[in-house]
């Protein structure tokens, strides 16, 4: 793990005020029990990221701190899908698919969703923020900083990252709410890459942030 960032650093970077929590592709047809991907799936669930995630989506909640759940989806007729990787020509193929409207691109359980979260969703590309309208939203939100989570380590959650970076955001990465496989790929491409442009931290770290952050202002109790 990369050296953190000092406390009071940190804690500037997750004002509630400022940052957005995003979810990347934590959805029923990528990380549910019916996924298109169950090695994927099952690393998310088994090492408690899946869970991990839903502890932050909560504190976020609890903390003022808006939430945006990133889905990819697909139509029926794939019209507007890439097709210029292999990639997606192999999902293309996978017995679940990402249909839009289905149940598989729902956020995946334990993850709440509530009425004043956003979705934002693609019907291309690898990227959460370069194929959707989310960097519009999070301008409008007034997003500073931009907390990446979910799946997978091996291309979604790395492009949200250099994207975020890219447009002008700073990208804070909580190591233990990324997946990828195999599972010791995911440590090794945050250390050796991530660490390189984004702020690496921890679960209970960011949850701490938030807590003291809503301390101060009185929105929740001690």
């Amino acid at each position: 793990m990369p050296s953190k960032p000092p406390k009071d650093q940190l804690a500037a970077q997750l004002d509630p005020a400022t940052t957005v929590l995003l979810t990347v592709e934590c959805q029923q047809g990528v990380v549910g029990h019916d996924s298109a991907l169950p090695e994927l799936a099952e690393e998310a669930r088994s090492s408690g990221v899946l869970t991990r995630i839903a502890r932050l989506v909560t504190g976020a909640h609890e903390s003022g701190v808006q939430v945006v759940h990133a889905v990819a989806e697909r139509r029926p007729d794939g019209r507007g899908a890439s097709h210029n990787a292999r990639l997606f020509r192999a999902a293309a193929r996978l017995p679940v698919q990402q249909y839009t409207g289905s149940t598989a691109v729902r956020v995946a359980p334990p993850i709440e969703v509530t009425d004043e979260d956003l979705v934002v969703r693609r019907l291309h590309g690898l990227s959460p923020l370069a194929g959707t309208d989310a960097d519009a939203l999070l301008r409008n939100l007034g997003c500073r900083t931009l907390v990446v989570t979910g799946v997978s380590a091996n291309v979604a959650i790395p492009n949200a990252v250099f994207d975020a970076v890219n447009l002008g955001y700073t990208a804070v990465v909580p190591a233990d709410a990324v997946a990828g496989v195999p599972a010791e790929y995911t440590p090794a491409m945050i250390r050796n890459t991530l660490a390189l442009v984004a702020t690496i931290t921890t679960t209970d770290e960011a949850l701490a942030c938030w807590r003291r952050a809503g301390r101060q202002a009185g929105v929740t109790p001690d």
